[in-house]
């Protein structure tokens, strides 16, 4: 079997990458370890916790929101199987999806684990303990990454646990630990605090998504804070030790010798992922890896070695589903000889938690960092009518536009539907619009949307309408 291109991962970079690669006509392979394709996003990452997010945030809401609606509710109780069962028909319908693309555009689907013998003869070891090669023009490497682990927190899979073991608990806990204030722990912890659970969170910095805006990470906290969450910033980790029914966690209190301990049922931990390339080969072939363990690449995305891509989260930058995406298709132009893009910089990063936050181009710190001069529109979720009639008037919509030419830099936002708002900051910036550009479209009202227009009001110079 010779392929024109074989991609090593089905993870959302890889499986975008594998039908452009089609779509251009290129014999296209994939292999994919694991039994199901979709990789860690569709099946024990964004996929999944996205749906539990929305069952634990109908609970909330039918436990707290409901009787103001004049919805009254008696004998109101969480069915937790059946949440995890409707989690993963979700998940099956979703990888089901996949299997439909790989057939409607001829793409050979490979199970097993995919490493190099040279850099054009690919050994596939299969579940049985069988194994088979196949002969490849180009390789794409799209095997994303894996939980960090450190070995202190002596990771059990039952009571000291990641995501993947999150994703499935059957009974609400009472109490569960997380360390690590990053958009994985904030969003499964959530999950948990909405139903019932007292949630504490360790975080070494002193602020929860500390690579998001300032303003961002104040929002969020407030409102995981109303929602019983309790923070420990500037504190750091040092042991965690699984029970059979509980979990210890010793706490230090940064730059002190001061210790404390937690008990709780479970330990998330959360402090950030690592690129899975183990035992791919790539010691065979020579592809330089740099000091964290990525593969480094050109500005075409190929390694050193001629030929031979990498892609999402095995190589530098943030590790996001759609970054992935985007150099996937990039990737596969670029072998067809094309001339494609990706800008970094409108790369949206997005934490849903409720309320969510969205945010793209630079921060407060970065433009003050980079000396630029800039000027900053803010307009809060609560002077919004559509806010208000859902009840969702937490958070704010910033701008930050350039304080000369008034084009944006960045938008960052906390509140309703945050996810899907961000996109018209995209678009926006992507055609280098200035922020009197947005203040001058109309809006339909009432629309969560209008935050943006306000923010634009006040960044122009400002004159928002409603505050």
């Amino acid at each position: 079997m010779k392929y024109d291109v074989t991609v090593i991962g089905s993870g959302p970079g890889g499986y975008v990458a594998a039908i452009r690669c089609a779509q251009l006509g290129l014999k296209t392979a994939i292999i994919e370890r694991y039994n199901t394709l979709g990789g860690t996003c569709l099946n024990v990452g964004c996929i999944p916790s996205k749906a539990l997010l929305d069952s634990s945030e109908h609970y909330h809401n039918a436990k707290d929101k409901f009787e103001m609606h004049g919805i009254n509710l008696k004998d109101l109780e969480i069915n937790m199987p059946q949440m995890i069962k409707r989690k993963n028909e979700v998940v099956e319908q979703t990888v089901g999806g996949l299997d439909f693309l790989m057939k409607k555009n001829k793409i050979t689907v490979h199970t097993g684990h995919g490493s190099f013998i040279n850099k054009s003869t690919i050994s596939i070891a299969k579940e049985d303990g069988k194994t088979e090669q196949i002969e490849t023009e180009k390789v794409i490497i799209a095997t994303g990454s894996k939980p960090i682990t450190p070995a202190p927190f002596n990771y059990d899979k039952n009571r000291v646990i990641t995501s993947t073991e999150a994703l499935n608990i059957d009974k609400v806990p009472k109490r569960m630990v997380v360390i690590g204030g990053g958009v994985i722990g904030l969003e499964l912890g959530s999950v948990y605090a909405r139903l019932g659970t007292e949630v504490e969170v360790v975080e070494f910095m002193d602020r929860i998504i500390a690579g998001m805006d300032k303003d961002c990470s104040r929002e969020l906290m407030r409102a995981l804070k109303k929602l019983g969450v309790k923070f420990h910033l500037k504190h750091k980790v040092n042991t965690v030790k699984g029970l059979k029914t509980k979990v210890k966690i010793e706490v230090q209190k940064r730059d002190t010798d001061t210790t404390f301990e937690l008990e709780a049922d479970y330990c998330l931990v959360a402090i950030g992922r690592k690129p899975y390339t183990d035992n791919l080969g790539l010691e065979n072939i020579g592809v330089e890896l740099d000091e964290r363990g990525r593969i480094k690449v050109n500005e075409h995305l190929e390694t050193n070695v001629s030929g031979i891509y990498a892609i999402g989260d095995v190589i530098k930058g943030m590790m996001l589903a759609h970054k992935a995406e985007e150099e996937g298709t990039f990737v596969a132009e670029t072998i067809a000889g094309q001339k494609p893009h990706v800008d970094y910089n409108l790369i949206p990063g997005v934490v849903y938690t409720w309320p969510e936050v969205a945010a793209v181009g630079k921060t407060e710190e970065q433009l003050k960092e980079a000396g630029v001069p800039y000027k900053s529109g803010k307009f809060p979720m609560k002077a919004l009518g559509r806010a208000r009639a859902s009840t969702d008037v937490e958070g704010m919509v910033k701008v930050l536009a350039h304080k000369e030419t008034d084009e944006i830099l960045g938008v960052h936002m906390v509140g309703a539907r945050a996810a899907d708002m961000i996109a018209e900051a995209v678009v926006a910036m992507e055609f280098r619009a200035s922020a009197e550009d947005i203040s001058r479209m109309s809006h339909a009202h009432p629309t969560y949307t209008e935050a943006m227009k306000e923010a634009a009001l006040a960044a122009t110079d400002n004159r928002p309408i409603h505050i």
